[in-house]
Order: structure tokens, then C-alpha cells, then sequence
């Protein structure tokens, strides 16, 4: 009897520690169940904010052509986003443009500093691969200016390039570029260019907003004008600003002349200034 009783003390026992192992075991599943979920949905929101970002990024660089001509015009733009952020990085690419007059001598304008808008996520939340690049628009970019009444005056692209000097993000940027416009009036050809100057305007980040407005518009004409160059530099290339991370096609172009004895330059530069979160 006693010994009947020992074995059956044996059995409860084992069927207790069974049932705490099997309880403990579930639990830690569970946590990791849980771990694994809470992961997973930073991931998809991060995801969601990038792919957003895009989208909202391509109307910001639309915003910026339509406030750049009209002087005085604001637009604000508003987004939401749990882990991106937009700024303004003042400054960042120089345009110089040169031309040659009809004495064959060769003259260099003062250089435009313009500014970039960028869409930053940081790739603690959300990476694709270091290296990677997407242009958004325009569609093709084959020269330095953009070509046609309905080029834009932007570039915008995706990217995830690092190190960086300000911080490690998957971007989407908006830079501005010179939109090309050639038109002929009898025997006179007429090359305008067109080009944004973004600034940065200081303001308390109190929303998830960005207003641009035109603020000034700067004209330039030449006449006699025989050759003409373009060329960009990067002032903030030590923070990793240069043409490995815009991917300008080149970095120099010749705007073609040939066949036209009279040439008139014209240069239209806007300043766009930018306020990031100033309304909500």
C-alpha cells in the first residue's frame, strides 16, 4: 500500500512539472509571437511612410515650380508620417553658367546656391540596401538641363546611400535643376533657362508641413552669344552631397548653337523660400 501510494506521488509530481514546462513554454511563445508582431508592424508603418513619401514628395517638387514663377504665391503641403521627417538642406548644389560672346571671349556668371528638400526615414526603421536609387522624375535624364515648355524644374529621386554626414536615412529628394526652353523668333534663337533657388526660412517645427513661397525673381539677358556651358559642384560633398548621391547624368553640359549666327541667353531664377512645420 505504501509503496502504491509513493508511485503515485511520482506520477502527480511529473504531471505538475509536464504542465509547468508545457505553461512556460507557451508564455515564451507567445512573447515571441508578440515580439515578432510588433516588429513586423513598425516594418509595414515605416514601409507605408517611405512609399507615401514618394508620392508626396513628386506634389512638394510640382509645388515648387507652380509657387516659383508667381511672385508672393504660398502653398503649404501637409503630410503624415510616424517615423519621416522633411528639411531643407540649405546650399547644397552650385549652377554656374558660362557662355562665350561674339568675340570669341569666354565669361562666367556668379554661380546659383540652391537648396534640396529632403524626405528622410531612418534606416533603424526601414532599409532597402545601401546603394539604392530610384529616379521618380522626370521619366528619362540623359543631360544636365531638363528639355521642353513641360520639363520640370526638379529632380526627384529615392535613396539610400551611407555613410552620410547628417545622419543614416533611406531619402526621397527634391533638387532643383535648369529647365531648358529654346524658342526662334525670325533668325534669333532664344535659350531661357529656368531655375528654383530654394532657401531655407527658420521656423518651429509645430506640424507635419512644408510651405513654399515666391519670393523674388531675378532676370538675366545677353545678346551675341555664341556658346553657351552649364556646369554643377556640390558644396556639401564632405557630408556625402555629391554626384554619387544626386546621379546627375553629367556634371557638364554644352547647350547645342550650332546653325544660328544670333543667340540671346536668358536666365529666370526664382527664390523659393521654404518653412518646415510652420503650419499645421
Amino acid at each position: 500500500m505504501a509503496a502504491y501510494k509513493k508511485k503515485h506521488g511520482v506520477r502527480a509530481t511529473s504531471t505538475v512539472i509536464s504542465t509547468v514546462i508545457l505553461t512556460g513554454a507557451v508564455i515564451v511563445m507567445l512573447v515571441v509571437t508578440l515580439v515578432f508582431a510588433n516588429t513586423y508592424l513598425q516594418l509595414k508603418i515605416a514601409e507605408s511612410d517611405f512609399y507615401s513619401a514618394k508620392q508626396f514628395m513628386q506634389t512638394v517638387a510640382l509645388q515648387v515650380d507652380d509657387v516659383a514663377w508667381t511672385l508672393g504665391r504660398t502653398e503649404t503641403l501637409r503630410y503624415s508620417s510616424k517615423y519621416g521627417d522633411v528639411t531643407v538642406l540649405p546650399s547644397c548644389l552650385s549652377y554656374t553658367i558660362q557662355f562665350q560672346n561674339g568675340t570669341g571671349q569666354w565669361y562666367f556668371l556668379p554661380s546659383y546656391l540652391v537648396g534640396i528638400i529632403l524626405f528622410n526615414v531612418p534606416v533603424s526603421q526601414y532599409t532597402l540596401f545601401n546603394g539604392y536609387y530610384e529616379l521618380i522624375s522626370p521619366y528619362s535624364d540623359n543631360t544636365l538641363t531638363l528639355k521642353g515648355t513641360s520639363a520640370p524644374v526638379t529632380r526627384v529621386f529615392a535613396i539610400e546611400k551611407l555613410p552620410m554626414g547628417d545622419g543614416s536615412f533611406i531619402r526621397i529628394v527634391v533638387a532643383p535643376s535648369i529647365r531648358l526652353v529654346n524658342s526662334t523668333i525670325a533668325e534669333t534663337l532664344y535659350v531661357k533657362m529656368y531655375l528654383p533657388v530654394i532657401e531655407l526660412t527658420q521656423s518651429p517645427k509645430l506640424a507635419q508641413s512644408i510651405t513654399t513661397t515666391g519670393n523674388f525673381i531675378s532676370a538675366k539677358m545677353i545678346n551675341n552669344v555664341k556658346s553657351i556651358n552649364v556646369t554643377v559642384n556640390f558644396p556639401t560633398a564632405t557630408w556625402g552631397f555629391d554626384n554619387s548621391f544626386f546621379h546627375f547624368p553629367s556634371r557638364y553640359e554644352t547647350i547645342n548653337t550650332d546653325g544660328f549666327d544670333d543667340v540671346v541667353l536668358e536666365i529666370w531664377a526664382s527664390e523659393v523660400t521654404t518653412a518646415v512645420g510652420a503650419y499645421s
